[in-house]
Formats: C-alpha cells, structure tokens, sequence
C-alpha cells in the first residue's frame, strides 16, 4: 500500500464518516441525557464496534459472515430493531418532557456501561458497516502486495476517524449545553433524534 493509494482512501473515509448515520444520532441522544460522560461513553462504544467489525472485514471473517443470508439477515433485522428501541425511547423522553438536569444524570451510578452498550449495540448490530468495510477496503488492497497489517490498517482508520468525528460533535453540544438543557429545546431535539433512529431503523429492515 502506498501513500498516495492511502491519500485517496483518506478522502473516501472522510466522507463517509461526515454522513450522519445511525451512529451520530446514538451519540446525540447519549449526550443529551447524559451530559459529556454520556456521550463519550457512546462514542467508546461504537469506536469498539467499529474496531471489531474492521477487524472482521480485515481478517476475511466479513466476507464469511455477508456471504452467509441467515446470519446477515439476523443480524440486520437485529440492528434495525435495535436502533426503534432507541428511537422509541427517545421520542417517550419528548413526550414526557419531564428531564432532570444533566448534572444530576452525571452523578447517577450504574449507567455508565449502558451507555457504552448502546454505542457498541447500535454499531456493531448494523451490517452496513459491515459492508462498508467490505466494499471500500478491497479497492486499495493489492492482494499480491497487501498484508494483514494493511488491512488492519484501513480498517482501524475508519474506526479512528469516526471517534474523532463523533468527539468534535461532543464538544460542541458540551459548548451549549446551557441551551441545549432547556425544556423546549430538548424536547424537539428528542423528538428529532428519536424520529432519525426510526427511519435508520425501518430503511435497515427494508433494505435488500
């Protein structure tokens, strides 16, 4: 792999990963209701699926799994159902309207880990990641040249540039987070949030 065939993959990534998805409106949702930690926990999660679902892709695991119509289909009605759930959540959050400050939610024991879980669950549940991995990588393997290391490589930079992007999305919320906690506020960017986690969800399931 040379530098420039790795520029180019760059560009390609960048783009993607600046798309709103699924997992940008996973970590919105955390940050919202959680404050900082909140989000960052999310943004750890799927910063861990990504890295497990490269990793796949990487070690030819992918392949196997995408090629394989009851484990896809499983695993694509289990993230579309997954990312309602979520979606659903968050629209009860918008109906209610009932929200206790954030530093109240910080202070909270046990919901740190379920936050993670969210992040992980919402990524590593969408095959579409999956097939990211599995469409864009090969494009700049050369199979006579190209070593696991490579590969990897790729792979991890996806992973790394969308943790990065999901951090400066999580900066700027903390920045207004005074606006960002009033009632009104929160409550349309719920209703938002949980709205966009449906349709990710329901474009999962119809999806072919």
């Amino acid at each position: 792999m040379t530098w420039s065939s790795y520029g180019s993959y760059l560009v390609i990534v960048v783009l993607i990963v600046l798309a709103p998805g699924p997992d940008t409106m996973v970590m919105l949702k955390n940050a919202l209701s959680g404050g900082f930690r909140g989000g960052l926990l999310a943004s750890l999660g799927i910063f861990a699926g990504n890295v497990v679902q490269g990793s796949a892709a990487a070690l030819g695991l992918g392949v196997l799994i995408a090629r394989s119509q009851p484990v896809f289909v499983a695993l694509k009605w289990a993230g579309a159902a997954y990312l309602g759930y979520l979606g659903v959540q968050a629209l009860r959050g918008a109906f209610r309207g009932d929200y206790p400050a954030v530093g109240e939610v910080q202070r909270r024991r046990g919901g740190g880990f379920r936050r993670f879980r969210e992040g992980f669950l919402s990524n590593i549940t969408n095959p579409k990641v999956l097939v990211l991995y599995l469409s864009v990588l090969p494009q700049f393997l050369d199979p006579a040249r190209t070593t696991t290391g490579d590969a990897l490589a790729l792979a991890y930079t996806v992973a790394v540039l969308g943790v990065l992007w999901l951090l400066v999305l999580l900066v700027f919320v903390h920045r207004v987070r005074a606006w960002l906690e009033r009632r009104r506020v929160r409550r349309t960017l719920d209703g938002v949030t949980g709205t966009a986690l449906l349709g990710f969800g329901a474009a999962l399931a119809l999806e072919s």
